[in-house]
């Protein structure tokens, strides 16, 4: 082997030799333990940043690992292609976003590569391709054919200028981000797919997921949103109509001093003709983009109706309010607002003047001011009738079972889940193969018809859809009569809840899945991606695998057995103030640095200029703020490896790990040092020998700290998948190795061990120079093929143990004890020790505290 540590050739011919016997392509083989591990594959943007790195890099080492176990391991990788950055790009750049997102796969795949992921390429799917997108469209047809799927005028964030609908964050103060026209609320229809349907089982299977993040299983509790409580109807006092409301607290009820209604519910409406006010504040909502989540921090605004609902119990008049907090699309588009109660309908009464009317007591009896601030617990009633001094909970059950007598209530089960809407009315996604027919009826697309394959050779305007403005294209025929293609392309989530099914026979040309394969290889072992990803995405994801499931293509029932969220990268941040009040942002590789012991910024200065700039902190790395390191910079600098071992070294990989290019410096020197160390142990001659069948006690301590290591590196990858831990092991017991002096073969043979097991455990991390030092220490298969070392129980006891002592939490010697010796004997130990026996003469011992295996206290005054 060469004597000097070059990562360019090192990572070249292992690389090469991984592709050209194709090392990571894997078929079923049944009767072999099986291990699935994907990580949520990316969007072609065309570079990879240190998130993707990251990301990856913990997937690979987990695969690796696996393999090493003697498990049959399949990490794929492909391209979540669709979606409208390509068509910004596309627009841009005066190009077709076909074009755009295949030059950018192309190169990303290259930067993957260059990295040493071990995927196996023979898999690759892009979702952007026919031969993908064909089976989701099949798949949409059959779930239309199970009633599963209804198309439905739903409102959306229309931009007139663009003619298009926006997603909320592409609205901006309320105009378009793109043309800046003022967005309306608009209603177009939808195709929708029942998710809510699963809605239970969706929830209760969330206790199945063991291996998954306690925050995540939270968040989708939270997002499906299951509670009970009860429907009913106050009428409108001119009896035209009534409102229906969904409670969760009835118990409220006798507090109810308000209606308050959504832009578009028919009582706006009506209220509109009537008076010009509402009728303004009604347009003003259509302009107001508002989601669940901006309910909770938005301004509440209102404005009366001049209409009067009854309470259902009391006959109380009720002022009925349209207020932007209540949006059509959820519920029923009405509430009963109970300001006393609720912190929403609180600040709503304070802001209108309405009345505020208490009825709930806290338990422990103590007086609160509901004017000043909403009592929002349970408690017992107050004022409240005949319900009077009962609990919330009591109250509950009486009064539903009373509105249930009346006819005007019924308890129900409500979802803050609702029906997935799928379309999407951009150019760049899978056409839905559904079909309007001449007299305005829907029919899915016949299979001998699909796919419906996307036109990719257009002109992107920046305007409407190509599909939209090729009136030719819609046209098509439907049992012998003319129809037309739906324009609306899918929502980029459809690709991306079954790319993990489709992974295990992407192949197959004459179905969507393969259901031995997919039963095979499902569920997946590891998933690995952003917490961002926590709801949408998994929850699709699952409800997809059980539609999956639901035809017969799948026989498990989720998707994913163990979920990783892996933290952010995180970089620090600096800047100067520009003329304006503003700041120029500059990347970290511009800046030299200087810090103090402690961390802290002494100077900084712009290499290109040598003048000063400021820390803005560390923060995720972004474009925004220019702090982005560019992964491939530091590859051709470092290698792949040290990029690898620094990302798996500088934190546990849920946490947020900072960049540091100390760290990635001190990953690089660790590597050398490893590459020397078996360059000096090959050239000495120390690759053969036996170990002694009585080693002395310099061997024994070496072997014991040899099999520790691969103890403690075994539970942090399996177990734990705390890879800084175990990389931390491994150079502790280098540094040890560093001490351990040659002296003889079986010293060279013990030495021989400890290379090898640092090489077996780092081949997950750091692949590429631990492919070139296997075959250095004498070996001529692959490290990619070696089975993973296995700790002996006998090497790992010790005979004796040394132990700190201290006389009052000081520091008084160390002594030798037997590994077995119990707490009596360990305290006389101690007490025995001549430096100790100093330090308490003429004191009396009041307590002695053992800590086994590693310290003894004596307490005395």
């Amino acid at each position: 082997m060469e004597e000097h540590y070059r990562p360019d050739a090192v990572e070249r011919n292992a690389q090469q030799y991984w592709e050209s016997n194709d090392v990571f392509a894997v078929r079923e083989e049944p009767g072999k333990p099986k291990y699935y591990c994907l990580s949520m594959f990316p969007y072609p943007s065309g570079r990879l940043h240190m998130g993707h790195v990251r990301n990856y890099t913990i997937g690979d080492v987990i695969s690796r690992f696996q393999r090493m176990q003697g498990k049959n391991v399949l990490q794929p990788m492909g391209w979540d292609a669709f979606g409208l950055p390509a068509e910004n790009a596309a627009i841009s750049n005066r190009t077709a976003p076909a074009a755009w997102t295949r030059q950018n796969i192309e190169h990303m795949k290259t930067q993957l590569k260059r990295l040493g992921f071990g995927y196996d390429w023979n898999r690759e799917l892009a979702t952007c391709d026919p031969d993908y997108y064909q089976w989701e469209q099949w798949f949409f047809t059959k779930l239309y054919e199970k009633g599963l799927v209804y198309k439905k005028n739903a409102t959306v964030n229309w931009d007139p200028v663009d003619q298009t609908v926006l997603a909320n964050e592409q609205v901006v103060d309320g105009r378009g981000w793109r043309s800046g026209a003022v967005v309306e609320q608009k209603e177009i229809p939808q195709w929708f797919v029942k998710i809510t349907d699963y809605a239970d089982e969706l929830l209760d299977d969330l206790d199945q997921l063991e291996g998954w993040p306690e925050q995540v299983k939270a968040m989708q509790r939270n997002w499906i949103g299951r509670s009970e409580g009860v429907e009913l109807d106050f009428q409108m006092e001119d009896g035209s109509e009534t409102l229906r409301v969904y409670t969760t607290r009835p118990d409220t009820l006798y507090g109810v001093t308000y209606m308050a209604v959504s832009a578009r519910h028919p009582v706006a409406e009506k209220a509109s003709e009537r008076s010009r006010e509402v009728a303004e504040f009604v347009e003003e909502c259509r302009h107001t983009v508002a989601s669940t989540a901006d309910v909770e921090t938005m301004e509440k605004k209102g404005v009366e109706t001049g209409l009067y609902a009854l309470h259902p119990l009391t006959g109380e008049r009720l002022p009925v309010y349209v207020a932007n907090f209540v949006l059509h699309e959820y519920g029923t588009g009405a509430l009963m607002a109970v300001p006393a109660h609720d912190e929403r309908d609180h600040e709503f009464a304070r802001k209108y003047r309405i009345a505020i009317r208490q009825v709930i007591s806290p338990n422990d009896g103590r007086d609160v001011d509901t004017y000043v601030e909403a009592f929002s617990e349970k408690g017992l009633l107050t004022n409240s009738g005949p319900y009077t001094g009962t609990s919330s909970d009591e109250a509950f059950a009486a009064i539903a079972q009373d509105l249930e007598k009346r006819g005007i209530g019924k308890r129900k089960t409500n979802y803050r889940l609702r029906d997935w809407g799928v379309s999407r009315q951009r150019y760049w996604g899978a056409p839905i193969p559904m079909l309007t027919l001449e007299n305005g009826e829907s029919a899915p697309v016949p299979e001998s018809d699909l796919p419906v394959a996307l036109p990719e050779d257009v002109t992107m305007d920046g305007v409407q859809s190509p599909l939209k403005t090729d009136p030719e294209w819609a046209k098509t025929t439907y049992n012998g009569e003319p129809a037309f293609r739906e324009t609306d392309t899918f929502d980029t989530f459809m690709e991306s809840s079954w790319y993990f099914a489709r992974f295990c026979s992407p192949w197959k040309d004459d179905g969507m899945l393969d259901p031995e394969a997919a039963n095979y290889w499902l569920p997946v072992d590891q998933y690995i991606g952003g917490i961002e990803h926590a709801i949408l995405h998994l929850l699709y994801a699952r409800f997809f695998h059980k539609l999956l499931r639901d035809v017969g293509l799948v026989n498990s029932d989720e998707p994913f057995n163990r979920l990783l969220c892996q933290g952010m990268v995180l970089a620090e941040t600096w800047y100067r103030e520009t003329a304006n009040g503003g700041k120029e942002w500059f990347s970290p590789q511009d800046v030299d640095a200087e810090y103090d012991g402690k961390g802290n910024v002494v100077s900084a200065t712009l290499k290109a200029d040598g003048k000063p700039v400021h820390p803005g902190g560390v923060t995720k790395m972004s474009k925004s703020k220019n702090n982005g390191i560019d992964p491939q910079a530091i590859i051709d600098e470092y290698g792949a490896d040290t990029v690898r071992l620094f990302m798996m070294f500088a934190a546990p990989p849920e946490q947020s790990l900072e960049w540091s290019d100390s760290g990635v410096e001190g990953a690089h020197r660790f590597l050398r040092r490893l590459w020397r160390m078996v360059h000096q142990h090959v050239s000495d001659g120390g690759t053969d020998g036996a170990i002694p069948g009585e080693p002395d006690e310099a061997q024994q301590g070496m072997r014991r700290k040899t099999h520790q290591t691969i103890a403690k590196v075994s539970d942090d990858f399996s177990r734990r998948l705390t890879f800084n831990t175990a990389i931390a092991a491994v150079m502790e017991l280098l540094n040890d190795a560093g001490r351990f002096e040659i002296r003889n073969d079986g010293d060279r043979a013990v030495m021989q061990e400890v290379l090898e097991t640092a090489v077996l455990v780092l081949a997950p991390v750091a692949p590429h120079i631990t492919h070139e030092l296997w075959q250095a220490l004498g070996y001529t298969t692959a490290v990619v093929d070696a089975e993973w070392p296995v700790a002996d129980e006998r090497l790992m006891k010790q005979d004796s143990i040394e132990l700190v002592v201290q006389v009052n939490g000081k520091l008084r010697s160390r002594i030798q004890a037997d590994a077995e010796a119990d707490r009596d004997q360990l305290e006389a130990l101690a007490l025995a020790d001549e430096n100790v026996q100093r330090f308490i003469e003429d004191k009396t011992v009041r307590k002695v505290v053992v800590v086994p295996g590693k310290l003894v206290n004596v307490v005395a005054n």
